[in-house]
Protein backbone atom coordinates (compact mmCIF):
# COMPACT_ATOMS: atom_id res chain seq x y z
CA UNK A 1 0.00 0.00 0.00
CA UNK A 2 2.90 2.29 1.15
CA UNK A 3 4.30 1.87 -2.58
CA UNK A 4 0.69 2.75 -4.05
CA UNK A 5 0.57 6.17 -2.10
CA UNK A 6 4.21 7.04 -3.09
CA UNK A 7 3.32 6.77 -6.60
CA UNK A 8 -0.07 8.14 -6.28
CA UNK A 9 1.62 11.29 -4.53
CA UNK A 10 4.35 11.44 -7.08
CA UNK A 11 2.05 11.49 -9.48
CA UNK A 12 -0.31 14.92 -7.67
CA UNK A 13 3.19 16.07 -7.70
CA UNK A 14 3.55 16.46 -11.28
CA UNK A 15 0.58 17.59 -11.83
CA UNK A 16 1.97 21.02 -9.73
CA UNK A 17 4.36 21.30 -12.74
CA UNK A 18 1.57 21.71 -15.05
CA UNK A 19 -1.04 23.45 -13.33
CA UNK A 20 1.14 25.51 -10.71
CA UNK A 21 -1.01 26.78 -8.76
CA UNK A 22 0.13 25.46 -5.05
CA UNK A 23 2.92 27.44 -3.54
CA UNK A 24 4.37 26.63 -0.20
CA UNK A 25 6.78 29.00 1.36
CA UNK A 26 9.31 29.07 2.50
CA UNK A 27 10.74 25.75 1.81
CA UNK A 28 12.62 24.99 4.73
CA UNK A 29 12.04 26.27 8.44
CA UNK A 30 14.48 25.70 11.06
CA UNK A 31 13.26 26.07 14.78
CA UNK A 32 14.57 25.80 18.60
CA UNK A 33 12.09 23.13 20.43
CA UNK A 34 9.06 25.22 22.42
CA UNK A 35 8.65 27.72 19.84
CA UNK A 36 6.01 28.64 17.01
CA UNK A 37 6.59 28.06 13.28
CA UNK A 38 4.06 29.19 10.23
CA UNK A 39 3.92 27.52 7.06
CA UNK A 40 2.62 29.36 4.22
CA UNK A 41 0.21 27.97 1.39
CA UNK A 42 -0.68 29.83 -1.70
CA UNK A 43 -3.38 27.82 -3.62
CA UNK A 44 -4.55 30.50 -6.44
CA UNK A 45 -8.07 28.92 -6.95
CA UNK A 46 -10.47 29.74 -3.52
CA UNK A 47 -14.11 28.05 -2.97
CA UNK A 48 -12.52 24.56 -1.51
CA UNK A 49 -10.59 23.11 1.32
CA UNK A 50 -6.77 23.46 2.42
CA UNK A 51 -5.66 20.01 3.64
CA UNK A 52 -1.77 19.67 5.27
CA UNK A 53 0.35 16.52 5.43
CA UNK A 54 2.82 15.46 7.54
CA UNK A 55 5.80 13.43 5.45
CA UNK A 56 8.73 11.76 7.45
CA UNK A 57 11.43 10.26 5.37
CA UNK A 58 10.86 6.03 4.84
CA UNK A 59 6.88 6.43 6.25
CA UNK A 60 3.77 7.31 4.74
CA UNK A 61 2.45 10.10 5.17
CA UNK A 62 0.13 11.54 7.59
CA UNK A 63 -3.07 13.74 7.86
CA UNK A 64 -2.75 16.80 9.73
CA UNK A 65 -5.94 19.00 9.44
CA UNK A 66 -8.25 20.24 6.91
CA UNK A 67 -9.25 23.76 6.85
CA UNK A 68 -11.77 26.64 4.71
CA UNK A 69 -10.76 29.63 4.67
CA UNK A 70 -14.05 31.18 6.08
CA UNK A 71 -14.21 28.91 9.07
CA UNK A 72 -13.03 30.14 12.62
CA UNK A 73 -11.16 26.34 13.22
CA UNK A 74 -9.74 23.39 11.26
CA UNK A 75 -12.74 21.32 10.36
CA UNK A 76 -10.87 17.45 11.23
CA UNK A 77 -7.61 16.84 12.60
CA UNK A 78 -5.75 13.70 11.98
CA UNK A 79 -4.84 10.39 14.29
CA UNK A 80 -2.51 12.48 16.91
CA UNK A 81 -2.86 15.93 15.88
CA UNK A 82 -5.09 18.16 18.21
CA UNK A 83 -5.92 22.15 18.19
CA UNK A 84 -3.84 22.36 21.10
CA UNK A 85 -0.55 22.62 19.26
CA UNK A 86 -1.57 22.46 15.32
CA UNK A 87 -4.04 25.07 13.45
CA UNK A 88 -4.52 27.21 10.72
CA UNK A 89 -5.56 30.74 9.54
CA UNK A 90 -6.33 32.05 6.42
CA UNK A 91 -5.40 35.55 5.13
CA UNK A 92 -7.99 35.24 1.98
CA UNK A 93 -8.90 32.71 0.05
CA UNK A 94 -6.49 31.44 -1.43
CA UNK A 95 -3.87 32.45 1.25
CA UNK A 96 -3.32 29.82 3.90
CA UNK A 97 -1.13 29.05 7.08
CA UNK A 98 0.02 26.04 9.21
CA UNK A 99 0.78 26.73 12.47
CA UNK A 100 2.60 24.71 15.36
CA UNK A 101 2.64 25.44 18.59
CA UNK A 102 5.72 24.13 20.94
CA UNK A 103 7.53 22.47 18.53
CA UNK A 104 9.29 19.36 19.51
CA UNK A 105 11.92 17.64 17.41
CA UNK A 106 9.19 14.89 16.80
CA UNK A 107 7.99 17.41 14.40
CA UNK A 108 10.53 17.47 12.33
CA UNK A 109 9.04 16.53 8.82
CA UNK A 110 8.24 17.64 5.28
CA UNK A 111 4.90 19.24 5.66
CA UNK A 112 2.53 19.07 2.54
CA UNK A 113 -0.24 21.60 1.50
CA UNK A 114 -3.10 20.06 -0.65
CA UNK A 115 -6.46 21.48 -2.18
CA UNK A 116 -8.53 20.63 -5.31
CA UNK A 117 -7.85 22.59 -8.10
CA UNK A 118 -10.50 23.53 -10.85
CA UNK A 119 -8.56 24.41 -13.81
CA UNK A 120 -7.36 21.03 -14.23
CA UNK A 121 -10.04 18.94 -11.87
CA UNK A 122 -7.09 17.30 -10.23
CA UNK A 123 -6.10 17.36 -6.65
CA UNK A 124 -2.83 19.30 -5.98
CA UNK A 125 -0.06 19.25 -4.05
CA UNK A 126 2.47 22.05 -3.05
CA UNK A 127 6.00 21.56 -3.35
CA UNK A 128 6.32 20.82 0.67
CA UNK A 129 8.03 22.70 3.35
CA UNK A 130 10.78 21.31 5.33
CA UNK A 131 10.64 21.66 9.18
CA UNK A 132 13.76 20.64 10.86
CA UNK A 133 13.38 21.51 15.36
CA UNK A 134 16.55 21.73 16.82
CA UNK A 135 16.85 20.53 20.63
CA UNK A 136 19.79 21.62 22.76
CA UNK A 137 19.10 18.98 25.32
CA UNK A 138 18.78 16.25 22.34
CA UNK A 139 21.48 13.59 22.44
CA UNK A 140 24.50 13.94 19.56
CA UNK A 141 24.26 11.08 16.79
CA UNK A 142 26.22 8.34 16.97
CA UNK A 143 28.42 7.13 14.03
CA UNK A 144 30.41 4.43 13.06
CA UNK A 145 32.61 3.92 9.75
CA UNK A 146 32.67 0.34 8.18
CA UNK A 147 36.06 -0.05 6.73
CA UNK A 148 36.61 -1.34 2.94
CA UNK A 149 35.38 -5.54 2.61
CA UNK A 150 38.66 -7.13 1.90
CA UNK A 151 37.23 -8.03 -2.49
CA UNK A 152 37.77 -3.87 -2.27
CA UNK A 153 41.44 -3.48 -1.64
CA UNK A 154 42.28 -5.27 -4.43
CA UNK A 155 40.27 -3.40 -6.56
CA UNK A 156 40.95 0.18 -7.86
CA UNK A 157 38.15 2.07 -5.75
CA UNK A 158 36.58 1.46 -2.61
CA UNK A 159 33.66 2.84 -0.87
CA UNK A 160 33.50 3.29 3.10
CA UNK A 161 29.94 3.63 5.42
CA UNK A 162 28.96 5.50 7.60
CA UNK A 163 26.37 4.42 9.80
CA UNK A 164 24.34 6.96 11.65
CA UNK A 165 22.61 6.10 14.66
CA UNK A 166 20.31 7.60 17.86
CA UNK A 167 19.19 10.81 15.46
CA UNK A 168 16.67 12.59 17.65
CA UNK A 169 14.93 13.67 14.08
CA UNK A 170 14.72 13.04 10.86
CA UNK A 171 16.91 15.32 9.15
CA UNK A 172 20.75 15.46 9.18
CA UNK A 173 23.00 16.78 7.51
CA UNK A 174 26.34 14.50 6.16
CA UNK A 175 29.67 15.35 5.44
CA UNK A 176 32.48 13.57 4.16
CA UNK A 177 36.24 14.99 4.74
CA UNK A 178 39.46 13.92 3.33
CA UNK A 179 42.33 15.17 5.74
CA UNK A 180 40.22 17.50 6.51
CA UNK A 181 38.80 19.26 3.35
CA UNK A 182 35.20 17.96 2.58
CA UNK A 183 34.41 16.67 -0.31
CA UNK A 184 31.45 16.18 -2.52
CA UNK A 185 32.29 13.97 -5.31
CA UNK A 186 31.57 9.88 -4.62
CA UNK A 187 29.56 10.75 -1.77
CA UNK A 188 26.20 9.39 -1.72
CA UNK A 189 23.22 9.82 1.58
CA UNK A 190 20.47 8.02 2.00
CA UNK A 191 17.22 9.10 3.83
CA UNK A 192 16.70 8.69 7.16
CA UNK A 193 14.26 5.60 8.88
CA UNK A 194 12.76 5.84 11.60
CA UNK A 195 13.22 2.98 14.73
CA UNK A 196 10.89 1.10 17.49
CA UNK A 197 12.21 3.68 20.23
CA UNK A 198 11.74 6.62 17.84
CA UNK A 199 14.95 7.75 16.88
CA UNK A 200 16.19 7.95 13.35
CA UNK A 201 19.35 6.03 11.69
CA UNK A 202 20.50 6.30 8.70
CA UNK A 203 23.81 6.15 6.37
CA UNK A 204 26.09 7.61 3.95
CA UNK A 205 28.46 6.64 1.39
CA UNK A 206 32.18 7.82 -0.29
CA UNK A 207 33.61 6.21 -2.90
CA UNK A 208 36.89 6.91 -3.77
CA UNK A 209 40.06 5.91 -5.31
CA UNK A 210 42.23 3.23 -3.39
CA UNK A 211 45.23 5.09 -3.65
CA UNK A 212 43.74 7.58 -1.61
CA UNK A 213 43.02 4.52 1.21
CA UNK A 214 46.68 3.08 0.44
CA UNK A 215 48.31 6.46 1.28
CA UNK A 216 46.82 6.13 5.10
CA UNK A 217 44.58 9.39 4.30
CA UNK A 218 42.51 10.32 7.24
CA UNK A 219 38.52 9.97 6.04
CA UNK A 220 36.02 11.53 8.33
CA UNK A 221 32.50 11.52 8.38
CA UNK A 222 30.39 14.14 10.21
CA UNK A 223 27.33 14.02 11.04
CA UNK A 224 24.74 17.02 12.17
CA UNK A 225 21.15 16.40 13.68
CA UNK A 226 19.02 18.46 16.04
CA UNK A 227 21.81 21.25 16.36
CA UNK A 228 24.54 18.29 17.24
CA UNK A 229 27.22 17.04 15.38
CA UNK A 230 30.01 13.98 16.05
CA UNK A 231 32.75 13.10 13.79
CA UNK A 232 34.19 9.92 13.05
CA UNK A 233 37.42 9.21 11.45
CA UNK A 234 39.29 6.41 10.03
CA UNK A 235 42.55 5.60 7.53
CA UNK A 236 43.95 2.68 7.14
CA UNK A 237 46.55 2.62 9.75
CA UNK A 238 43.50 2.23 11.80
CA UNK A 239 42.44 -1.44 10.59
CA UNK A 240 44.15 -4.36 11.56
CA UNK A 241 43.88 -7.28 8.86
Amino acid sequence: MLIIFYCFLLTLLSCVKCAKVVTQKPSVVTEQKGRSVTMDCNVETDGHYVYWYKQIPNAAPQFVLSYYYSHRSPDKYGDGFSSGRFTSNAKSNIDYSLIISNVDVDDSAVYYCHTWDNSVSEEVFGQGTKLIVNDAAAAAPVLNILRPSREELSSSKLTLVCLINHMSGAFADVRWLVNGNSVTEGVFTGSAEQQPDKKFKMSSYLTLESSEWDKDTQLTCEASAASKTTRKSIKKSDCSD
